[in-house]
């Protein structure tokens, strides 16, 4: 079976740093993968080389099969791969609907002078992203919050806005940098709880840096572990809990009890 996504011998440098040194890995359809490791380990940087926003200096990026390596952004998009950032995207000066119109966008087929226009092409795309926005608040158990500016609500409800644009994008694969920072322990709860329900119902695929580790021992099928650029260890929740490279080099002792 071809895995869904497929990282091999990835490398990555900026002048004299080597922020991912011949990284290797893959992740299956319907999965969570996790990535962790210390500050610096180069989990952000491989993020950015699926994506499309840094073009890798080696190795090769496949999804489903097909080689995405460089792509730019917004074609890695167009084959159904939506990502979070660590720090809130959310455009600050727009409602929570007219932030999920926005993932809805490159779903549209109508062109810029269409949409200018408000032809019925265009006004029928609309209506059906809202509709498809107004779904999405209303399984994420928000819908209150359509007409809310961002600054309007908890930060944790923010976050939750913002991975509901990621699924506006209906996408097959997210991506979610550091998902739980900055919330509280009913936040993670709940988040960590949405990401479960998402991928039940819609079998979507989840790839999620984090620094939470008993949120990550707990969502996780795998976790990769990198430090200083290179992969120290792969395996189940298990297998990383009890390895002595990750123990010495991230979780530390007293980390192992973690579930």
């Amino acid at each position: 079976m071809t895995a869904m996504l497929e990282i091999a011998a990835l490398q990555m440098r900026f002048q004299g740093l080597t922020a991912l040194d011949q990284v290797s890995f893959s992740m299956e359809k319907g999965s969570i993968t996790s990535l962790i490791g210390p500050n610096g380990a180069g989990k952000t940087t491989l993020f950015n080389c699926v994506t499309g926003m840094y073009t890798p200096t080696g190795g090769r990026v496949a999804f489903e099969g097909e080689d995405i390596t460089g792509q730019a952004a917004h074609r890695v998009s167009g084959h159904g791969i939506a990502r979070t950032f660590q720090n809130l995207a959310l455009f600050a000066g727009l409602s929570v609907m007219d932030n999920l119109l926005v993932g809805a966008y490159r779903q549209g087929s109508s062109g810029l002078l269409q949409g200018a226009f408000l032809t019925p092409r265009a006004r029928a795309e609309q209506r059906a992203a809202v509709a498809a926005a107004t779904e999405v608040l209303e399984f994420l158990g928000m819908p209150e919050t359509a007409g809310l500016l961002p600054g309007e609500m908890p930060y944790g409800k923010q976050k939750q806005v913002e991975f509901a644009r990621a699924l506006m994008q209906k996408a097959r694969l997210v991506l979610l940098d550091e998902p739980m920072a900055g919330m509280s322990t009913t936040e993670k709860a709940a988040m960590t709880a949405l990401i479960q329900r998402v991928r039940a119902e819609f079998g979507m695929s989840f790839l999620i840096v984090e620094h939470d580790i008993p949120v990550i021992m707990d969502i996780s099928d795998k976790i990769v572990v990198l430090d200083f650029g290179r992969k120290i260890a792969e395996g189940t929740p298990h297998e990383v809990q009890a390895n002595e490279a990750v123990i010495a080099a991230y979780l530390g002792t007293e980390s192992t009890g973690a579930h």
